[in-house]
Parts: C-alpha cells; structure tokens; sequence
C-alpha cells in the first residue's frame, strides 16, 4: 500500500528519507502559523525557537509538499525517522491533498501530516498565538541544534515562493525579521 506524507514546514525543502515522487499541493482547512515551540532544532529549552503547525481555518488553505512512499521498507524507515524529527508535535491527521484550487475532490486522500495542537496537556511546546512582532523577535533571537531559527523561516519562505504561493503569516514574520537583524546590526556597529 502507498503512504503519502504532507510537509508544510522544513519537510518542503528538506524531506530526509526517500520517497518515490513528490507533489506540491494544499490542504484545505488549515492555516500554517508560528505557534509551536521547538526545543530541539531551531531552539532550546531555556530559549525556545518557533516552528509552524497547522490551525484549523474555515475557508483556508495550506500550501506544502506532499511525498510518496511506496515500498514498505522506506515507509517504515521513514515513519521511524518521521517520529523522532517530528517527535513535538502530538497529532497526526490523515488529509485530503488538492493540487488545483477549483478541484472540488482531492488529487489524494489519507495523506499523513504532523499537526502541533494547541492542548497545552498534550502538546507542552505550543507556544500559540502573538503579534507578528514578538513571534519575529524569537525567531531572529533563537538558535538550537538544527541552527538558528531565522533559518528555518527564511528557507521556508524561499520554499513557499518556489512553490509559486505566497503565506502572508510568513512573509509579514520574514519581513520583520529582516528589519530586527538590520536594527541589530546597527546597534553592534
């Protein structure tokens, strides 16, 4: 049987297992948002980073990188590999993945998706929500074992824009990002 798994974060660009063919395609329902702590790539646990998660969004939906895995042996390493990377977020959902916006039923069904939820009792690094200010100050500020944070959103957004689709939650973070590290830069001059 085939396994679909949908990235709408990192697994765009950086996937790490092998796969037989990737789609690029959305999800309907969700926004992608910077609510959901990492303590373990793109932060600590002193200084957490943010990563994205999916939100339920009537009316939304969320661009990524859907992959195929068809032999058994490359499902289970990568559901193994998948498990531990994805290890902070608490929720796997199976959705259906739309690749043309005026399709009224999905290109596929029952593709797998790692979702950060906002139960604080399940999902200890949910962060939630805060101004587009606060949420770009932590990330400008945060570094952890995968590197600093601000990578992370910046490797997104160059990801969403080879996609062809633009996330104004990441591109409004991204542009105030940039506008932290230049007013820190002047400050170390």
């Amino acid at each position: 049987m085939v396994m679909w798994v949908f990235g709408y974060g990192s697994l765009i660009w950086k996937p790490d297992f092998s796969y037989d063919d990737r789609l690029a395609g959305f999800v309907k329902g969700y926004r992608r948002v910077f609510y959901q702590g990492s303590t373990d790539h793109r932060g600590t646990p002193e200084f957490p980073g943010r990563t994205v998660t999916l939100e339920t969004a009537e009316g939304e939906i969320c661009w990524g990188m859907a992959y195929k895995i068809t032999k058994e042996e490359d499902q289970e390493v990568a559901l193994t590999y998948l498990e531990v990377r994805e290890k902070q977020y608490d929720q796997k959902a199976y959705v259906d993945l739309f690749t043309e916006p005026s399709a009224s039923s999905p290109a596929i069904s029952g593709v797998l998706v790692y979702i950060g939820s906002p139960d604080k009792k399940l999902n200890e690094n949910y962060l939630g929500p805060a101004s587009v200010e606060e949420i770009a100050s932590q990330i400008a500020h945060a570094e952890g074992p995968s590197g600093p944070n601000r990578d992370y959103l910046f490797q997104l957004e160059k990801a969403l824009g080879l996609l062809g689709c633009e996330d104004k939650h990441v591109s409004d973070i991204a542009k105030e990002v940039r506008r932290i590290l230049s007013e820190d830069e002047v400050t170390i001059s």
